[in-house]
C-alpha cells in the first residue's frame, strides 16, 4: 500500500482536483456547473475500455501458452475493468438525473453499456463458478477474448448507428464538436492521468498478490507430496527386548 501513498501521486491528485474546480461552467449543459461529473465519468469509460482489451489480450496469450502467469494478469484486468465499469455507470446515471431529469430514461448508451457491464461481471461469475484452478483459468481466458467482439460491438459500432444518435440524449455530438468549453478535455485528461497512474499501481499489486499464491498453493503441495511420500530407507538402531515381552 506504500506504493498509493506515493507523494507524486497525491500531488497529482491535488491538481485534478483544483483544475476540476477552476475551469468553467459548462453553459450547453441543463446544470453547468455539475457538468464536471463529465471529468470522471469519460476517464473511467476509457479505462473500462482499454482493460477489456487488455484482459482479452492476456487471454489469448494465456490460451496459447498456458502459462498461469498470463491467466493472473487477465484476471486483474478482468476485475479492475468490471469496477471501472461500475463506475462508469454510477457516474452516467448521476449525470443522467442531474441533466436530464431521470435517473434512468433508457437511453440506448445507458442500456448498452448496461450489457458491457453485464458482460464483464459474467466473465467474473465464470471465473469464481468453477473450482478447478486450469478449468477457471480457460474458461476466462475464452471468455474474455470472444466477449471482446460483443463489448466492440456495442461501444464503438452500437453507438454509431444512425437510428442510436437520434433517439440518445448522451452528450457525444456536445463532446465531439466542442460543444462545451475546450478547457475541458484539460481537467478530462489530468483526471485520466491520475486514474490511469492508480489503476497501473493497483494492478501490479493485484499481480503480485496472485503471483504470491501460486506460489503458496505450490509449496503447500510439495509439503503434503512430502508427508505422503515413504519414509526414507535408513539403518535402525535395535533396541533390546526384555524377556517376556515387558509383562
Amino acid at each position: 500500500m506504500k506504493r498509493l501513498a506515493n507523494p507524486y501521486l497525491f500531488g497529482a491528485v491535488v491538481v485534478a482536483t483544483i483544475v476540476s474546480f477552476a475551469l468553467p461552467d459548462a453553459d450547453s449543459f441543463r446544470v453547468p456547473s455539475l457538468a464536471r461529473i463529465i471529468f470522471w465519468h469519460l476517464p473511467c469509460a476509457f479505462l473500462t475500455t482499454g482493460l477489456v482489451f487488455l484482459a482479452a489480450w492476456f487471454g489469448l496469450r494465456y490460451l496459447g501458452s498456458r502459462d498461469t502467469r498470463w491467466d493472473i494478469r487477465g484476471a486483474a484486468a478482468l476485475e479492475l475493468g468490471a469496477l471501472f465499469g461500475a463506475l462508469t455507470m454510477v457516474t452516467g446515471i448521476l449525470f443522467s438525473k442531474v441533466q436530464w431529469g431521470e435517473w434512468w430514461q433508457n437511453d440506448p448508451r445507458q442500456t448498452s453499456f448496461l450489457m458491457v457491464l453485464l458482460i464483464l461481471a459474467a466473465g467474473l461469475s465464470l471465473r469464481a463458478g468453477l473450482s478447478d484452478e486450469k478449468k477457471a483459468a480457460s474458461a476466462g481466458a475464452g471468455y474474455a477474448l470472444f466477449s471482446l467482439i460483443p463489448n466492440f460491438f456495442l461501444m464503438f459500432v452500437f453507438p454509431r448507428l444512425p437510428q442510436v444518435r437520434q433517439r440518445s440524449f448522451h452528450p457525444s455530438e456536445t463532446i465531439q464538436t466542442g460543444g462545451f468549453d475546450g478547457a475541458y478535455w484539460t481537467g478530462i485528461l489530468v483526471v485520466f492521468a491520475c486514474l490511469a497512474w492508480v489503476t497501473f499501481i493497483v494492478y501490479r499489486l493485484r499481480v503480485e498478490a496472485g503471483e504470491l499464491t501460486v506460489r503458496a498453493e505450490f509449496a503447500d503441495g510439495n509439503r503434503e507430496a512430502d508427508r505422503g511420500s515413504a519414509a526414507p530407507d535408513r539403518m535402525v538402531r535395535p533396541v533390546p527386548v526384555p524377556p517376556g515381552g515387558g509383562d
